[in-house]
């Protein structure tokens, strides 16, 4: 079968597409012939092997990383797919079943992966590239809006980063949880984050959020590119800063009653995030979540979906989609 191999930190050319052995499931795993996968920032950051903090750190809790080199040498972690063998001891799925989830290796044509892994059957309105793109942004936003940030209905809370993966996933949640939702992107954004429910959308280009004067329960900032120090003005009292991405100089803050935090979500235990992709399948098929897909690329073109967003300025998700013949 073909699978995408990193051996080595680099640019998305040290990506290369090999042929390498079907993998057989063991007796408490299944096989998922893959139909669809993402590439993410994260993702992006970590073949680079920069910035250097994120070789400490893996993705989505699957050790990918190390110091010099990666020590997994198979990225690609979201996924969907239909079920093509199971082990005999395997009970929550069977053959045939249409699910979605997380398992590194997933840039590849099949993957096995333990039926108590982050896996789930597909939401019945969605294509295979929908539910391969809704994974990252919603299992990262929500225990981020949920868990740290105890987000509560009426409360006032921004997204910063609103048109990228995590962005329009935490404005579609953060309306879910009854906040009023503020929006920040570029000016080719706005209209598609107000489509995905914001009630205000901030131009960065033009307005600088921070000066505004308006404060909010909550500031979440999805692409990492503002501060703490910078956003605490515009924090209510008990106001929290929200960060996808750590800096060594801050993980966790506090002036006065406003605190900053980072969580390394993705390394929660299979279980929970199993329990949040539930959660989120039954959310979209009852239309409160959609995803939004900015390109599609065969997994031959890997490395070019890989420039593309290290550019920054993806909408959304980029799908990689796997043909087999």
């Amino acid at each position: 079968m073909k699978a995408v191999v990193c051996t080595k930190y680099g640019p998305p050319d040290v990506l290369q597409l090999k042929e390498v052995d079907k993998p057989v499931p063991k007796d408490n795993e299944v096989l998922v012939r893959i139909y669809a996968t993402t590439v993410t920032r994260a993702g992006c950051a970590f073949i680079k092997g920069d910035p250097l903090i994120s070789r400490f750190f893996s993705v989505d809790g699957f050790h990918l990383t190390g110091l010099m080199r990666p020590i997994n040498p198979r990225p690609g972690v979201e996924l969907a797919g239909e079920i093509e063998a199971v082990g005999k001891d395997v009970k929550l799925f069977k053959k045939g079943d249409q699910v979605f989830g997380e398992c590194l290796g997933a840039y590849a044509e099949y993957i096995c992966l333990p039926e108590e892994g982050v896996l789930a059957i597909k939401p019945a309105n969605m294509t295979y590239e929908e539910a391969a793109a809704v994974c990252d942004g919603v299992l990262t936003a929500l225990p981020y809006l949920r868990d740290k940030g105890n987000i509560q209905s009426g409360q006032k809370v921004l997204i910063y980063g609103a048109s990228g993966s995590i962005g329009t996933a935490a404005v579609q949640l953060a309306k879910y949880f009854g906040a009023e939702v503020t929006g920040v992107c570029s000016t080719t954004n706005l209209e598609m984050v107000k489509s995905l429910g914001a009630d205000k959308v901030i131009d960065y280009t033009k307005e600088d959020f921070t000066k505004t004067g308006q404060t909010y329960d909550i500031i979440f900032d999805t692409v990492s590119k503002s501060s703490f120090s910078r956003c605490k003005s515009s924090l209510k009292q008990r106001g929290v800063y929200l960060k996808t991405f750590p800096t060594l100089a801050n993980l966790t803050s506090k002036i006065g009653s406003k605190r900053a935090m980072f969580a390394a979500v993705g390394m929660r235990p299979s279980s929970e995030k199993t329990k949040d992709l539930i959660f989120v399948k039954e959310l979209i098929e009852a239309g409160k979540i959609r995803s939004v897909i900015d390109r599609r690329y065969p997994l031959e073109q890997i490395a070019e979906a890989h420039r593309y967003v290290d550019k920054g300025h993806k909408k959304g998700n980029v799908v990689i989609t796997v043909e087999h013949i």
